[in-house]
């Protein structure tokens, strides 16, 4: 199968999915995954599967990806706060609906690449930096959108603090052992809402910062 019929297999199995936001899809469209995972994952790059990027690190599943950001329901207005770049696939298919992305990520080597990527797709309403995603981002807060793609025992303070009135957060909630569970949290006046989306496997979010390249 060429690159286009498998990338329209992908689309089908996601919309399949409950991925029926037209906008989403098209960005799922336009981003070549491919071009964020290993060489020899290529192949695999148009499946519905969770793949391994180095750094004990993976790229998550499109449908997790598409069906994460439709929850966010971003508009060309919004301003998305991601939690762990990664390969910066989901960076990417988030900058084709926002104004712009923040993006955090611990392994400064995996954000050199992500941000090369950013650089070869011209994508420009990217701002990453090397961090502790629990930490957030504190000067561009409050965010109406914050997405985390690692899983934590429950989500840290400062991102909730972080969180716009209104806003949502879309975090895998889930101790060692357990399948986490992919939770948005509406920020409410004087209180929250919580709606379980999915269960997916991620790898966990680790508050310290990678000082090794």
């Amino acid at each position: 199968m060429t690159p286009d019929s498998l990338k329209i297999r992908l689309l089908m199995e996601l919309r399949g999915l409950g991925v029926t936001e037209t906008r989403v899809l098209a960005a799922i469209e336009r981003i070549p995954r491919d071009i964020f995972v290993p060489d020899a994952f290529k192949q695999k790059a148009y499946d519905d599967v969770a793949l391994p990027i180095g750094q004990g690190q993976t790229i998550s599943r499109p449908s997790v990806v598409a069906l994460m950001t439709q929850a966010l329901r971003l508009d060309h207005r919004s301003k998305v706060l991601e939690i762990g770049t990664g390969s910066g696939y989901h960076t990417a298919v988030l900058s084709r609906l926002c104004r712009r992305v923040y993006t955090v990520e611990r392994s400064r080597a995996l954000l050199t690449e992500a941000e090369q990527r950013f650089r070869d797709l011209r994508i420009h309403n990217v701002t990453a930096r090397h961090g502790d995603g629990a930490d957030g981002w504190p000067a561009q807060a409050p965010f109406a959108s914050i997405v985390v793609t690692a899983a934590s025992a429950g989500p840290p303070a400062p991102l909730v603090d972080q969180l716009a009135i209104g806003g949502r957060l879309v975090i895998p909630i889930g101790g060692q052992g357990q399948v986490p569970e992919v939770t948005m949290i509406t920020r409410l006046e004087g209180g929250f809402r919580e709606e379980v989306l999915m269960t997916a496997r991620f790898v966990p979010l680790i508050s310290e910062v990678e000082t090794l390249a």
